[in-house]
């Protein structure tokens, strides 16, 4: 048997063997008490923006699309999702202390005004995901106005020290 056809069983043989191998979905069926939205005011319109665009690797609500079952695939995404949520997870946001959240909020204004997020090859499958000019706009100044009540807050605080 040639060398070459040999490589492509083994490749074959190893992916075949790799579908058993599917990594933890990021999904609970418990109540978001800790979402962002029970602690901050968030619009309706921001609301679903976060909802359309970040919350499907920002929270603990993934909904996978059917490639996620096709490993390395599924992989690759779990590790995106896993970082995603480090940097922030809307879903446990009100568990952040004020220094915590006043960090995310400037987070999200930056990426917001740098386009940053979301991120082009999410776009690519998640035609909800493209932002408008006045989407980027919104979510950012909403995220700066929460941006400067946590500031007030954490000023206030302590002030009273």
């Amino acid at each position: 048997m040639k060398n070459w056809l040999k490589i492509i069983i083994l490749i074959i043989l190893i992916i075949g063997v790799a579908q058993f191998f599917r990594p933890q979905e990021n999904f609970t069926t418990a109540d978001p008490v800790n979402d962002i939205a029970n602690k901050y005011d968030v619009p309706m319109n921001v609301l679903m923006d976060l909802y359309d665009g970040c919350y499907n690797c920002h929270s603990n609500y993934t909904k996978y699309p059917w490639y996620y079952n096709i490993q390395p695939v599924g992989w690759w995404m779990a590790g995106h999702i896993h970082d995603a949520k480090r940097h922030v997870n809307f879903s446990e946001f009100t568990t952040y202390t004020p220094q915590q959240a006043l960090k995310k909020f400037k987070a999200i204004k930056h990426e917001m005004d740098e386009r940053g997020m979301p991120l082009g090859s999410y776009q690519l499958m998640h035609k909800k995901a493209h932002f408008t000019p006045e989407q980027y706009k919104d979510v950012s100044d909403w995220a700066a106005k929460m941006e400067a009540q946590v500031q007030a807050t954490i000023d206030s605080s302590n002030r009273k020290q």
